[in-house]
This record gives structure tokens, C-alpha cells and sequence, in this order.
């Protein structure tokens, strides 16, 4: 533990910081589970409606830097492509 005040602080604000990013980081997760499994089951309008909450979520995530520019469009691409070749 750190004995001057602002390291304190710090600690305390990166542990903050970790908890948001990990529920933003398991949502973007298990948004694009949802798009999969829709694919799966082969259910056209909830693979598209569960496109936009993930694209939303996959948003959200890069622009909170959780993930990295390249990670976010490759993510978005890939479903993208599987929700098209559906129709």
C-alpha cells in the first residue's frame, strides 16, 4: 500500500476505472455472443437487431479505450459479414 496521499488516490481510482472497464468489456462480450447465436439459429431479424446493440456496444467500448481502433472494426466486420451472408 502507498504511504504518500496521492498514490492513495490513485489506487483507488484505478481500481474504479478497472470494474467500469471490465463491465464494459463483458457486455461488448456477450453482445456479440447474442449476434452469433442468433446466426446460429439461423433467426434473421434478431441477428440484425442484435447487430446494432453490438456495433453500439463494440462503440462504446473503443471509445471508453477499452479495445484498440483495429479490434473494434475488425469485430464490427466480422459480424457484419455473418448477419449478411443470412439473407
Amino acid at each position: 500500500m502507498p504511504n504518500i496521499k496521492s498514490a492513495k488516490k490513485r489506487v483507488k481510482t484505478s481500481e474504479k476505472k478497472s470494474v467500469v472497464n471490465t463491465l464494459v468489456k463483458s457486455s461488448m462480450k456477450t453482445a456479440i455472443k447474442n449476434v452469433e447465436k442468433a446466426v446460429k439459429a439461423s433467426d434473421k431479424e434478431v441477428a440484425a437487431k442484435n447487430l446494432t446493440v453490438a456495433s453500439k456496444k463494440i462503440d462504446k467500448a473503443l471509445s471508453s479505450g477499452v479495445v484498440k481502433d483495429n479490434k473494434a472494426a475488425r469485430d464490427k466486420s466480422r459480424l457484419t459479414k455473418i448477419v449478411n451472408k443470412m439473407n
